[in-house]
């Protein structure tokens, strides 16, 4: 079991589910614009239009090769319950239902457009069109079904790749409805109402929406997962207890649990009690709902990539006016997620989830910690 600096994280899988996602999103921005293009019939003498065609069939194909990627990675990640299932029938998996839902309509989208237009011959250009023209909103979709399920959404990167694809997007769809006015000019009204509209209506949902601090609970998440869903480099899960179905605090001093609390604080490296050894300290603040300390030590021999081989331990969590309240050890640690169990002088028992994210470089921690009443013993 490793702690590593500044390489702390989920597994390969995750990481892979992300890449894939993000690649999706804009090879399919890229089949958009350039269905747009095509419908209006674009081309020069440098760049016929069976150019465009052509490049739109394969960039499509590719969109569904990195979707297949996405969806089994994700179904690989032990993380979040997501079964194939839940990829090709919305709404129906219990990881942030609607989101997840979305997802899988845009690709049932998607492979309906692929397979039509493989069968185009056979199918008729009436039922090809129909299936073209419903495969358009597959793009709007996928970008809801990102913002909603992914966990890079707060980053400025992250926003920014948004921001380029939905102003490709209203350029594209803006040039080919103004191109032959006033023909058809209910038709082109709304289309160019509908480019304004979804911009605005993105920046006035975001704030209250995936960028608010609650928005894990809110958008679904189920709860024994709330704990170990801060992504790496998030700077915090704030409030994740402020959701519709929260736990109300504990009062502070008591500390007895459930609760669910932020964390930020320090991280060091240095000597550790023998020869050979190194020692990881973290020395944290509880936020949000709850005051609070949290104190852990990893010690064990070093690795590679700059951790510590988990092999032994202490946590301590306190707060106002005990500093030390429980005491304990780390009883499983799998990336940046650990599970400890603590014990206080009067016989309570706690199981603590702890999810981090380390800045190695400025020596800095944060994440979340849900805690919950465990049995006398110390089980859960």
């Amino acid at each position: 079991m490793t702690l590593a600096l500044g390489t702390i994280g989920p597994s390969v899988y995750w990481y892979l589910t992300r890449s894939t996602g993000v690649v999706s999103l804009l090879l399919l921005t890229v089949t958009m614009v350039l269905g747009v293009i095509d419908v209006s019939r674009w081309s020069t003498p440098s760049w016929p239009r069976f150019v465009t065609d052509s490049l739109h069939r394969s960039v499509s194909l590719l969109v569904l090769v990195f979707l297949a990627l996405h969806i089994l990675t994700a179904v690989l990640d032990s993380f979040a319950p997501i079964s194939l299932l839940d990829a090709v029938l919305p709404f129906i998996g219990s990881y942030r239902p609607l989101w997840l839902g979305l997802g899988a309509v845009a690709f049932d989208l998607l492979l309906a457009l692929v397979i039509t237009s493989l069968m185009r011959q056979r199918l008729g250009h009436r039922v090809w069109r129909i299936t073209h023209w419903l495969a358009y909103a597959c793009w709007p979709i996928a970008l809801l079904h990102g913002l909603g399920t992914g966990s890079d959404v707060k980053s400025a990167w992250s926003l920014t790749l948004t921001a380029i694809c939905v102003l490709a997007v209203a350029i594209a769809v803006g040039a080919r409805t103004l191109r032959g006015w006033p023909e058809r000019r209910r038709i082109r009204g709304g289309a160019l109402a509908l480019t304004v509209l979804i911009p605005i209506g993105l920046i006035v949902w975001l704030p209250g929406g995936p960028l608010e601090h609650s928005w894990a609970r809110r958008a679904g998440t189920p709860v024994s997962l709330l704990a170990s869903s801060a992504p790496a480099g998030a700077s915090s899960a704030a409030g994740t207890a402020n959701g519709r179905t929260s736990t109300p605090a504990s009062p502070p001093g008591t500390l007895s649990g459930p609760f669910h609390a932020s964390l930020s604080g320090t991280i060091a490296q240095g000597p550790g009690p023998g020869p050979g050894l190194v020692a990881v300290k973290i020395a944290a603040s509880l936020g949000g709902s709850v005051a609070g300390r949290l104190d852990i030590e990893i010690d064990g021999p070093p690795v590679g990539d700059g951790g510590v081989s988990l092999q032994s331990s202490h946590v301590t969590l306190g707060g106002p006016p005990a500093p030390v309240i429980y005491t304990g050890t780390i009883v499983a640690l799998n990336g940046n997620r650990l599970l400890a169990k603590v014990r206080s002088g009067d016989g309570r028992s706690l199981s603590l989830r702890v999810a981090l994210a380390v800045n190695a470089g400025a020596g800095t921690v944060s994440g979340t910690v849900a805690a919950a009443p465990t049995a006398s013993g110390g089980g859960e």
